[in-house]
Parts: C-alpha cells; sequence; structure tokens
C-alpha cells in the first residue's frame, strides 16, 4: 500500500509540477511527512534522491537542445558542494519542528518571489524550461566583480538549502545566473538543472552512513513524478503563464500555511 501511496502521490505532484513549473522539493517534502509519515529528516534525504533524479532526467531533454552550459553549471555547483556538506550536516542536529518551520519559511518566500515577478510579467523559471529554442553562442557577458559575489553567494545558499532542507534551488539558481551572467533563460533553466544535480550527490554522500532510504516510497514516487511531469508540461504550454505561476504561488502559500500551523499546535 505504501507503494502505491507513494505512485500516487507521485503522479499528482509530477502532474502539479509540469504543469505549473514548479521546484520539486517544494511539494515533495510535505507529501512525504504529512502523507506517507516520514520524519522531517527521513522526507529531506529521500527528497534528495527524488530530486536528483528528477533534475538529471529533466537535463537530458535540455542537453539534447543545446541548453546546458556544463562549465558554468560545474562551478555554480561546485562552489556549494561544502556548503551542501554543512547543511547536511546541520540537518541531522536540528530539532524536527525547527526544521518544517523552516521549510514553511523557504516556501513562503518562494511564493513571493513568484508573485512579484508575475507582476513584472515574468515567467519565473525554477525547473522547467521557458522556451523549447535551442541556445547557441557565447553570449555571457563576463560578470564584474558584483556579478561574481552574486554568483558565489547564490551558489552557497543554494547547497545549504538543497543539504539542509532537500530542495533544488532552482528559484535562486536561475535568477542568479540570469542577472549576474546575463545567461538566457532557457540555457539557465537547463544548467539549474545540472547544479540541482550536484548539490543534491553532494548532500547525499554527506548522509552516507547516517539516513535511512525507503526505497518502496522513493523509486514509485520518482517514477511517477517524471512520468507525469512529462504530461503536465504539455498542459502548460495551453495555459497563461502568469495563471499558472501564480496558481502554484497560491498553493505554496496554502501548502506552508499548513506546515506552520501543524508544527506550531503539534
Amino acid at each position: 500500500m505504501t507503494t502505491l501511496a507513494a505512485a500516487a502521490l507521485g503522479l499528482v505532484i509530477g502532474a502539479v509540477l509540469g504543469a505549473l513549473g514548479g521546484g520539486g522539493a517544494i511539494l515533495t517534502v510535505p507529501a512525504l511527512v504529512y502523507l506517507l509519515g516520514e520524519t522531517a529528516q527521513e522526507a529531506t534525504t529521500s527528497s534528495l534522491v527524488i530530486v536528483g533524479v528528477t533534475a538529471i532526467a529533466g537535463m537530458a531533454g535540455h542537453a539534447r537542445s543545446s541548453r546546458v552550459r556544463w562549465g558554468t553549471g560545474a562551478v555554480f555547483g561546485g562552489v556549494g558542494v561544502l556548503a551542501a556538506f554543512a547543511g547536511s550536516i546541520a540537518n541531522r542536529h536540528v530539532e524536527q519542528h525547527v526544521l518544517l518551520l523552516g521549510f514553511a519559511a523557504l516556501m513562503i518566500a518562494a511564493a513571493v518571489g513568484m508573485l512579484i515577478q508575475s507582476r513584472r510579467g515574468e515567467e519565473p523559471a525554477l525547473d522547467d524550461p521557458v522556451d523549447t529554442a535551442p541556445v547557441t553562442g557565447t553570449d555571457l557577458r563576463r560578470p564584474g566583480a558584483a556579478g561574481l559575489v552574486k554568483v558565489v553567494v547564490a551558489g552557497v545558499a543554494v547547497g545549504f538549502l538543497t543539504g539542509f532542507l532537500g530542495v533544488g534551488g532552482g528559484f535562486l539558481i536561475v535568477p542568479a545566473l540570469v542577472l549576474a551572467i546575463g545567461m538566457p533563460m532557457p540555457a539557465a533553466v537547463g544548467t539549474s538543472l545540472l547544479v540541482i544535480a550536484v548539490n543534491s550527490a553532494a548532500s547525499l554522500v554527506a548522509r552516507t552512513g547516517s539516513s535511512h532510504y525507503d526505497w518502496a516510497v522513493i523509486t514509485p514516487f520518482t517514477l511517477a513524478a517524471i512520468i507525469a511531469s512529462l504530461a503536465g508540461k504539455r498542459a502548460a504550454d495551453r495555459l497563461p503563464p502568469t495563471a499558472t505561476t501564480r496558481g502554484f504561488a497560491a498553493l505554496i502559500l496554502v501548502v506552508a500555511a499548513f506546515i506552520a500551523v501543524h508544527t506550531l499546535a503539534g
């Protein structure tokens, strides 16, 4: 029954993510905790596997369209590796209610950022492509000192959040790549998946020997989410971008409010 429930949740979340263009772990961790009964630490570990594998699967499609900047992604991810280790270590020493409240705060921040971008007429890309056209040429600008600082700070922040909360952090990676080094949005989205995969792998290595993996949950959840996200993405192509962005932001706020109320009441 657990396997079937995990597959069903993977289908639902995958479809929502594909349709609304959201980051995987934003909904994955709450689902694992509140619907499948995992602890916060177990859920963040499971989420790292799910998010990492999903990122690799998504990255393959972007790579075929030349939308992954391998060198930039490796550097960005490399900056956050030590932070991912630090976040994973911190995860083991934080009480569950603190971890869940931190996750709720991150969800609120992500939702607010999405709503602000939607008001500007921009489509915030988290883990899904905005444009299907291939990206060619070396159309990056050389970042100045301020740009480099932004990339380093974003890389460290994303690495820590990945290790600590099991999130991908695409909502931080994409803006940093676009604003700091002038990367086109499609390439930034594809490259962000490489960064997510690197940070997820580093976080899992840091948890080696101290974490439990429930493969009866992780495997069907991951496979179902990947399959459903493809169908959801096709549906998203027919929906107004601003409406789907605001819809997903509203969903995140509702889940964040539930986590906060449930945690504080407990």
